[in-house]
């Protein structure tokens, strides 16, 4: 599970990776330009969806989906045990992914924190 934070000053989104899941996605946070992220959404089916080529992290099927994915020239980011708190944050522009598909502990209070901090510029 991560943390997703938005830091205005610096306009960076941060998503801080929680206890084990720093060793399944090799990655203890991921920080992006807030003016790289698109949108959010709350979507639980996306773990049902086609993963792609793993670059790097850890894939059980039904368990956990995380770390880089190449999927249809699409650079994505996982970090998901529990479809149902799945949210995928858009990105342009993106340095790195294209998408990031990640749990959190409340969806749509992350998904508003997004869309919000991103309304605002």
């Amino acid at each position: 599970m991560a943390l997703i934070s938005i830091d205005r000053e610096r306009g960076l989104l941060t998503a801080e990776f929680q206890g084990l899941d720093k060793l399944w996605t090799l990655k203890s946070r991921l920080e992006i330009p807030l003016t790289h992220v698109r949108g959010a959404t709350h979507d639980p089916g996306i773990a049902r969806e086609p993963k792609g080529i793993r670059v790097v992290g850890t894939y059980l099927p039904g368990v956990i989906t995380a770390g880089r994915f190449r999927h249809n020239g699409e650079r994505l980011f996982w970090d998901v045990k529990n479809p149902d708190k799945a949210v995928v944050i858009e990105l342009a522009d993106a340095e790195s992914y294209d998408r990031l598909v990640i749990e959190v502990d409340d969806p749509r209070a992350t998904v508003a924190l997004i869309e919000q901090s991103i309304a605002r510029g």
